[in-house]
Protein backbone atom coordinates (compact mmCIF):
# COMPACT_ATOMS: atom_id res chain seq x y z
CA UNK A 1 0.00 0.00 0.00
CA UNK A 2 2.07 3.30 1.40
CA UNK A 3 5.64 3.40 2.13
CA UNK A 4 8.20 5.74 3.70
CA UNK A 5 8.51 7.82 0.17
CA UNK A 6 4.79 8.75 0.47
CA UNK A 7 4.74 9.16 3.91
CA UNK A 8 7.57 11.83 3.66
CA UNK A 9 5.96 13.45 0.20
CA UNK A 10 2.97 14.18 1.94
CA UNK A 11 4.70 15.18 5.52
CA UNK A 12 6.74 17.95 4.09
CA UNK A 13 3.60 19.37 1.97
CA UNK A 14 2.27 20.47 4.98
CA UNK A 15 3.02 24.20 5.33
CA UNK A 16 6.40 25.02 7.48
CA UNK A 17 7.18 21.22 7.37
CA UNK A 18 10.56 20.89 7.71
CA UNK A 19 12.92 17.61 8.19
CA UNK A 20 15.73 16.65 10.53
CA UNK A 21 17.65 14.17 11.59
CA UNK A 22 16.39 12.29 14.80
CA UNK A 23 18.33 9.36 16.35
CA UNK A 24 17.88 6.68 14.01
CA UNK A 25 14.64 8.48 12.48
CA UNK A 26 13.51 11.10 10.26
CA UNK A 27 11.64 14.08 12.49
CA UNK A 28 9.30 16.38 10.91
CA UNK A 29 8.10 19.45 12.59
CA UNK A 30 7.27 22.77 12.06
CA UNK A 31 7.33 24.54 16.01
CA UNK A 32 7.21 20.94 17.47
CA UNK A 33 7.76 17.68 16.19
CA UNK A 34 4.85 15.88 15.09
CA UNK A 35 6.01 12.37 12.93
CA UNK A 36 9.17 10.16 13.49
CA UNK A 37 9.64 8.08 10.45
CA UNK A 38 11.97 5.15 11.38
CA UNK A 39 15.24 4.41 9.43
CA UNK A 40 13.67 1.36 7.67
CA UNK A 41 11.13 3.21 6.64
CA UNK A 42 8.56 0.51 7.87
CA UNK A 43 6.48 2.56 10.52
CA UNK A 44 6.54 6.28 11.55
CA UNK A 45 5.39 7.52 14.80
CA UNK A 46 2.74 10.16 15.13
CA UNK A 47 1.58 12.98 17.41
CA UNK A 48 -1.89 12.72 18.32
CA UNK A 49 -3.64 14.14 21.14
CA UNK A 50 -4.40 10.53 24.02
CA UNK A 51 -8.51 11.02 22.54
CA UNK A 52 -7.33 10.91 18.58
CA UNK A 53 -4.90 8.21 19.26
CA UNK A 54 -7.33 6.29 21.00
CA UNK A 55 -9.80 6.48 18.07
CA UNK A 56 -7.43 5.68 15.92
CA UNK A 57 -6.23 2.71 17.49
CA UNK A 58 -10.04 1.94 17.68
CA UNK A 59 -10.85 2.83 14.06
CA UNK A 60 -7.97 0.64 12.27
CA UNK A 61 -5.66 -1.57 14.57
CA UNK A 62 -4.05 -2.95 11.41
CA UNK A 63 -2.41 0.56 11.08
CA UNK A 64 -2.07 2.47 14.26
CA UNK A 65 -0.46 0.97 17.55
CA UNK A 66 -0.68 2.75 20.79
CA UNK A 67 3.47 3.15 21.81
CA UNK A 68 3.22 1.23 24.96
CA UNK A 69 5.85 3.78 27.25
CA UNK A 70 5.71 7.20 28.42
CA UNK A 71 5.94 8.66 25.09
CA UNK A 72 2.61 7.10 23.98
CA UNK A 73 0.51 7.88 26.66
CA UNK A 74 1.02 11.62 26.00
CA UNK A 75 -0.50 10.46 22.40
CA UNK A 76 2.72 9.06 20.02
CA UNK A 77 1.23 6.49 18.12
CA UNK A 78 2.64 4.47 15.71
CA UNK A 79 1.63 4.14 12.15
CA UNK A 80 2.63 0.73 10.20
CA UNK A 81 3.07 2.38 6.71
CA UNK A 82 2.76 -1.05 4.53
CA UNK A 83 -0.93 -1.62 6.08
CA UNK A 84 -1.89 2.31 5.28
CA UNK A 85 -3.56 3.63 2.20
CA UNK A 86 -1.49 7.49 0.90
CA UNK A 87 -5.23 8.73 2.39
CA UNK A 88 -4.60 7.40 5.90
CA UNK A 89 -1.06 8.78 5.90
CA UNK A 90 -2.40 12.16 4.92
CA UNK A 91 -5.38 12.43 7.37
CA UNK A 92 -3.03 11.64 10.21
CA UNK A 93 -0.02 14.15 9.22
CA UNK A 94 -2.73 16.67 9.01
CA UNK A 95 -4.25 15.93 12.65
CA UNK A 96 -0.84 15.88 13.94
CA UNK A 97 0.66 18.94 12.22
CA UNK A 98 -2.37 20.96 13.50
CA UNK A 99 -1.01 20.46 17.04
CA UNK A 100 2.79 21.47 15.88
CA UNK A 101 1.54 24.48 14.37
CA UNK A 102 2.28 27.50 16.08
CA UNK A 103 -0.84 29.31 17.77
CA UNK A 104 -1.42 32.66 16.42
CA UNK A 105 -0.67 35.60 19.05
CA UNK A 106 -4.14 37.11 20.58
CA UNK A 107 -5.07 40.91 19.40
CA UNK A 108 -6.05 42.84 22.31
Amino acid sequence: MADSQTFTRIAMALPGTVSAPHFDRTAFKVKRTFATLAADGMSANIKFTPDEQEFKCQLAPEIFEAIDNGWGRQGWTTMHLARATGEDIAAALEMAHAHAVPSKPKKV
